[in-house]
C-alpha cells in the first residue's frame, strides 16, 4: 500500500477560468456561466454535454457546448434528464431521463450526425426498469462497438442490452445482476476478443464475462463505493477497474484484485486521464461521509481536486473548488464544473516545462529515481534521460557508490562520451567497473578499436579467462567489436591460442598465420592451414612465409608448392562445390622460396616440367643453372656422367630458344663445353665453335667445322687458314687440306692466299706448290675457254649480219603451210611475219596484242626489251651516282643507298651501240644482236 502522506507534489496544471469570447469593443470578457439547473454531463466528439432539469416553465434540454463556446440544444425529455453517456468513438449519445411525475425512466439513442426537424435524430426509445418492477437508474455504461449496454438501478440489479444497441431488432435486454445493495458503477474492459463487465456496489465488486455464453461471474471484492466513484484505466495501467473508497483506492483486474493506494477522504468523484487519476473528494474540515450518493454533498462543502500519478507516486496537481457538479475531459484539457455555472479548465503544461520545474528540486533532494521514472511516463526524449543518468551516476560516484554508478553510466551508452565514464574508472581498484561497462558498450556495437583494446586489457589483468573466452568466443553476428584489435591486444598480451582461435573465427589468415609462425613456432599447423584457403589467398601467404616454411617443414612445403602450381584445390572445400576445375600458380614466382634448398627447389623444378610441359621459361632457366652447378662440383665420375646428360637433355628439350644468349651465357660460366658447342650450332655460330676449337688448339676439330659448315659459310676456310698461317709449329698437313678446299671451291685469290702464308715461318714454297701450279694451269684453260668463245660469237655475229643485210635487200619467201597458233592448214585470209611464224586471221586477231608483233615471239621479244631498258635506265643512273659520290660528304651513307636501289647487280644483257660510241663497243653490240636473233629463230 503506497502511503498518500509520503508522495511528492507538483504542480503540472495551470488552472483558468473559462471565459466568453472577446467582443468587437476589446473589453475584458467575463467568465463563461453554463446554464443553470445542469444535472448530468458528459465529454467527446468534440464538445461538453451537459443535462438539465425541469425549472418552471422551461423545458428539458440536452445542450452541447463545442470549443468555439457557442451554447446549443433540443428539448429531450419533458421533466429532467438524470443520465448521459457519449460514445468517444461514435456520434451517438444514449441518454435516460424523465417524460411524467413517477418512477418511469426512459433511455434514448441520439446519432449527432443525422437530423430530424433540426434536432439529432432519435434512432430508439424504450423504458429502462427491467420489467414493471419500478426502480430508481443509478448508472448508465455503453461498449464502444455499440454492442453492449448496461443500465444500474438504486435495487442492486443490472439490466445488460446485447446487439446493435441503435436498433430495436436487433438487440436483446435481460437482467444481468440482481441484488440487494444499489449499483454505484458500470465498465466495460475489452481485452483482445473478450469482454467483462465490472459491477460496483455500495458493498460488493463483480466482474462478468461477457465473451462467454450465461456470462460467469465473479466477485472480487466484498466492500464498494459510492456514485462515481469508480471508473477503468487506459492500457498504461492494464484496463484495470478503478474504485475510490473513503480509506483507500483499490484497483482490479477481472479476476483479483490488484495494488492499492491510501488516499483518505470521502470520494465523490473519481476519473482516469491520460496516465493519471483524478479524484474529488471533500475537504477533512467538511461533513463526515454520506451513506450514498456521494454527490449529494451540500453546496456549502470545499470539494479538494487531486490528480495522482500512479505510475511515479507523486500528485501532479492539487487545488480547492466550491461543489464540484462533475470534471470533464476534452480537446486535450480538464474541465472542472462547479455549481455556479463556473467552467475551470486545467491545462496540463507541456513536458519540458514540467521536466524543469521538478528537476531541480529532485535533484537537490537527490530523488533521481523519481525524477528518470517521470521523465519515462512523459516520454522524453534519450537526450534527456541521458542527462538524468548521468547526474545520477555522478551523484552515485561522489558518494562512493561505485557499482551503482557504473549501472547508471551504462544507461548513458549512445549518448554521453565513452572517454568521460573511463576516466573515472581508470584506477586499478575500479577495474570491475570499467570491465562492465565497456562490456555494454561492445554489446551495444558502440566501441571502438581503443575501446576493445582496454576490454581486452581489463581482462587479462583480471585474468579473467572464463570472461575473455566469452567475450570472443560469440557468434559471429553477435561480434560487436573490431576483431583484428582484439587479435592484436590477445598477442600482446600472450593469449596465443585465443588470439589464433579469433583469428581463425574470423579469417583474418595473415594474423592466424603471423601468430602460429612467429609466436607459437607450429609450422605444421600453419602449413595446413594455408593448404586450407582459397587460391588466392593460399598463393599470397606461401610468397609471403613460404622462405620460413621451407626452412623447418622443408618436405611438407615442397609437395603444397607442387599441388598449388598444378591443380589446387582447398583441402577443407573452401571454394564451395562449384569449383570443379583447381587452379594453377605461377611456378616461377615461388623459386626464391628455395633459396637455401637446392634439393627440394630441384625437386620441385623436374616436378614441374614433368607434368607441365608449358611451365614459364624461368623455370627451365633455374633448373639449367642448378644442373649445370651440381655437374660443376660433382667429383664422381659416373654421378657427374648422369649430370651431365641430364644438363644435355635439358638443353636440347628446345626450352632454350627464347633465351638463347641466357643459355650460352650459363654453359660458359660453368664452362660445359657440350653445351656451348650445342648452343652454337643451334644458333648457326660456326665461326664462334671454329674458334672455340681454335682456343683449344683443336686442329682436326678446326677442319672438321669447316668441312661440315663449310658449304653454309664460306669464309671458315679463309680463317681456317689465317689460324693456321700464324701458328708457328708445323701445320703443313692442315694447311694442305685448306688450300684443297680453297683450290675447289675457288674460295681466294691465289694473290691473297699466298701474302696470307706469307706470315708462317714454316710454311716454304713446297707447300703451296702444288696450289699455284694446279691454279696457273686451270687459268690457262680459262684463257684458252675464252678465246674460243670469243672466236664463236665473232663467226655468228657475221652470219647474223648477213642474216639482216639479206632480209633488207632480198625478198622473203614465206613456205609455212600451218598456223602457228592453230597448227591447222593455212588459209587465206593469212598474216606472215619475217620471224617466219605465219597465222590464220581469225586466229590473230584472237591471240594477237598488237597488229605489228608476232604473237609466238612476243613474250620472249618482251624480256629482252624490258631488260634493255633497264640496263639503260641503271646507265642514267650511273651519272647522277657519281655526282652525288663526289658533292656529298658521307660517300659510304651514298654507296648504301644506291647498293639499296640495286644499281650495281651483274647485268645479264649488252645495249646496242648508241652513236657516236668507239670501236670498243662493237664487240657489246654484235652479242646484242645474236642475242635477238637466237630468241626469233626458237
Amino acid at each position: 500500500m503506497a502511503a498518500y502522506l509520503q508522495w511528492r507534489r507538483f504542480v503540472f496544471f495551470d488552472r483558468e477560468t473559462v471565459r466568453e469570447p472577446t467582443g468587437p469593443d476589446g473589453a475584458g470578457a467575463k467568465p463563461f456561466a453554463l446554464p443553470p439547473g445542469i444535472a448530468v454531463c458528459d465529454s467527446g466528439r468534440g464538445s461538453l454535454v451537459f443535462g438539465d432539469i425541469l425549472c418552471g416553465a422551461g423545458r428539458c434540454q440536452i445542450w452541447f457546448l463545442p470549443r468555439s463556446l457557442q451554447l446549443s440544444s433540443f428539448q429531450a425529455y419533458k421533466l429532467r434528464v438524470t443520465h448521459l453517456y457519449q460514445l468517444k468513438q461514435h456520434s451517438i449519445l444514449v441518454s435516460i431521463g424523465e417524460d411524467e411525475e413517477g418512477i418511469n425512466p426512459l433511455v434514448k439513442v441520439w446519432n449527432l450526425e443525422k437530423r430530424d426537424g433540426g434536432n439529432p435524430l432519435c434512432t430508439r426509445i424504450f423504458p429502462a426498469i427491467p420489467g414493471n418492477k419500478p426502480t430508481v437508474v443509478s448508472c448508465l455504461t455503453v461498449h464502444e462497438n455499440l454492442n453492449f449496454m448496461a443500465i444500474g438501478f438504486a435495487d442492486g440489479s443490472v439490466v445488460l442490452t446485447k446487439g446493435d444497441i441503435t436498433r430495436d431488432r436487433h438487440s436483446k435486454t435481460q437482467i444481468l445482476h440482481e441484488g440487494s445493495y444499489p449499483v454505484t458503477g458500470l465498465a466495460f474492459r475489452q481485452s483482445g476478443k473478450t469482454t467483462h463487465l465490472f459491477v460496483v456496489t455500495t458493498e460488493n465488486i463483480q466482474s462478468y464475462m461477457l465473451s462467454v455464453k450465461d456470462y460467469p461471474h465473479l466477485e472480487l471484492d466484498t466492500h464498494g463505493c459510492g456514485l462515481r466513484c469508480s471508473s477503468l484505466s487506459d492500457p498504461s495501467q492494464d484496463l484495470q477497474f478503478i474504485v475510490a473508497g473513503n480509506e483507500c483506492v483499490y484497483l482490479y483486474q477481472p479476476d483479483e484484485r490488484g495494488p492499492c493506494f491510501a488516499f483518505e477522504g470521502q470520494k465523490l468523484i473519481v476519473h482516469w486521464y491520460r496516465g493519471y487519476l483524478i479524484i474529488v473528494s471533500k475537504d477533512r474540515k467538511t461533513s463526515p461521509k454520506s451513506e450514498f450518493a456521494g454527490n449529494e454533498a451540500q453546496n456549502s462543502d470545499k470539494q479538494v481536486l487531486n490528480i495522482y500519478d500512479l505510475c511515479n507516486k507523486f500528485i501532479a496537481y492539487s487545488s480547492v473548488f466550491d461543489d464540484i457538479v462533475d470534471v470533464l475531459a476534452e480537446w486535450g484539457s480538464l474541465y472542472v464544473l462547479t455549481r455556479d455555472g463556473k467552467i475551470h479548465v486545467l491545462q496540463e503544461k507541456d513536458t519540458q516545462t514540467k521536466l524543469e520545474a521538478c528537476k531541480f528540486m529532485l535533484f537537490r533532494k537527490n530523488l533521481f529515481e523519481m525524477a528518470i521514472n517521470l521523465a519515462k511516463s512523459h516520454h522524453l526524449d534519450s537526450d534527456g534521460l541521458s542527462e538524468i543518468f548521468r547526474q545520477y551516476g555522478d551523484h552515485l560516484y561522489n558518494k562512493g557508490n561505485h557499482d551503482g554508478a557504473i549501472q547508471q553510466y551504462i544507461r548513458t551508452i549512445g549518448k554521453l562520451e565513452p572517454s568521460y565514464v573511463i576516466r573515472k574508472f581508470l584506477d586499478a581498484q575500479r577495474i570491475h567497473n570499467l570491465t562492465a561497462y565497456l562490456q555494454m558498450l561492445h554489446l551495444q556495437s558502440l566501441a571502438n578499436a581503443d575501446h576493445t583494446t582496454l576490454l581486452l586489457n581489463c581482462y587479462t589483468k583480471l585474468k579473467d579467462s572464463s570472461k575473455l573466452e566469452e567475450f570472443i568466443k560469440t557468434s559471429e553476428s553477435e561480434v560487436h567489436f573490431d576483431v583484428e584489435t582484439a587479435i592484436k591486444v590477445l598477442r600482446q598480451a600472450g593469449y596465443y591460442s585465443h588470439a589464433v582461435y579469433l583469428a581463425e573465427k574470423h579469417e583474418h589468415h595473415e594474423w592466424y598465420l603471423k601468430i602460429q609462425l612467429e609466436d607459437i613456432k607450429n609450422y605444421q599447423e600453419a602449413l595446413h592451414y594455408i593448404g586450407k584457403l582459397p587460391f588466392e589467398q593460399a598463393e599470397s601467404n606461401m610468397k609471403r612465409y613460404g622462405k620460413i616454411l621451407m626452412h623447418h617443414v622443408p618436405n611438407e612445403t615442397t609437395e603444397l608448392l607442387k599441388i598449388l602450381c598444378t591443380d589446387y584445390r582447398p583441402s577443407g572445400g573452401n571454394e564451395g562445390p562449384g569449383m570443379l576445375e583447381g587452379k594453377k600458380a605461377n611456378s616461377e614466382e615461388f623459386i626464391p622460396v628455395f633459396a637455401n634448398n637446392s634439393r627440394e627447389l630441384k625437386a620441385f623444378l623436374e616436378h614441374m616440367t614433368e607434368v607441365q610441359a608449358d611451365s614459364p621459361q624461368g623455370v627451365y632457366d633455374t633448373l639449367l643453372e642448378l644442373r649445370l652447378q651440381n655437374w660443376a662440383h660433382e667429383q664422381d665420375e659416373q654421378i657427374k656422367e648422369k649430370l651431365h646428360n641430364e644438363a644435355l637433355t635439358l638443353l636440347k628439350s628446345g626450352r632454350f630458344k627464347t633465351v638463347f644468349d641466357k643459355a650460352l651465357v650459363l654453359c660458359q660460366m660453368h664452362n660445359f663445353k657440350d653445351g656451348v658447342l650445342y648452343l652454337y650450332e643451334q644458333g648457326k655460330l660456326f665461326q664462334q665453335i671454329m674458334h672455340y676449337h681454335m682456343q683449344n688448339e683443336q686442329y682436326k676439330k678446326v677442319i672438321e667445322v669447316c668441312e661440315l659448315y663449310g658449304d653454309q659459310e664460306a669464309c671458315l676456310w679463309e680463317q681456317a687458314l689465317s689460324y693456321f698461317a700464324r701458328k708457328e709449329e708445323n701445320c703443313k698437313e692442315y694447311i694442305a687440306a685448306v688450300l684443297k678446299h680453297i683450290e675447289n671451291k675457288n674460295l681466294m685469290p691465289p694473290l691473297l692466299v699466298v701474302q696470307t702464308l706469307a706470315h708462317n715461318s714454316t710454311a716454304t714454297l713446297s707447300v703451296i706448290k702444288d696450289y699455284l701450279v694446279n691454279k696457273l694451269q686451270k687459268q690457262s684453260r680459262q684463257i684458252e675457254q675464252d678465246e674460243q668463245r670469243i672466236q664463236k660469237y665473232r663467226e655468228e655475229t657475221m652470219r647474223i649480219r648477213l642474216e639482216i643485210e639479206e632480209l633488207k635487200a632480198s625478198p622473203k619467201i614465206f613456205q609455212k603451210t600451218k598456223c602457228s597458233i592453230c597448227t591447222s592448214a593455212l588459209e587465206l585470209p593469212s598474216v606472215h611475219f619475217l620471224c617466219g611464224h605465219s597465222f590464220h586471221q581469225h586466229c590473230f586477231e584472237s591471240y594477237s596484242e598488237s597488229d605489228s608483233e608476232c604473237p609466238t615471239c612476243m613474250p620472249e621479244n618482251r624480256k629482252v626489251m624490258d631488260m634493255i631498258r633497264a640496263q639503260e635506265q641503271k646507265r642514267d643512273l650511273h651519272d647522277q651516282f657519281q655526282h652525288q659520290l663526289k658533292c656529298s660528304n658521307d660517300g659510304f651513307s651514298v654507296v648504301a643507298d644506291y647498293f639499296g636501289r640495286g644499281v650495281f647487280n651483274k647485268l645479264t644483257l649488252i645495249t646496242d651501240l648508241p652513236s657516236g660510241k668507239t670501236a670498243t663497243t662493237i664487240e657489246a653490240g654484235l652479242q646484242r644482236e645474236l642475242l635477238i636473233h637466237t630468241k626469233r629463230s626458237t
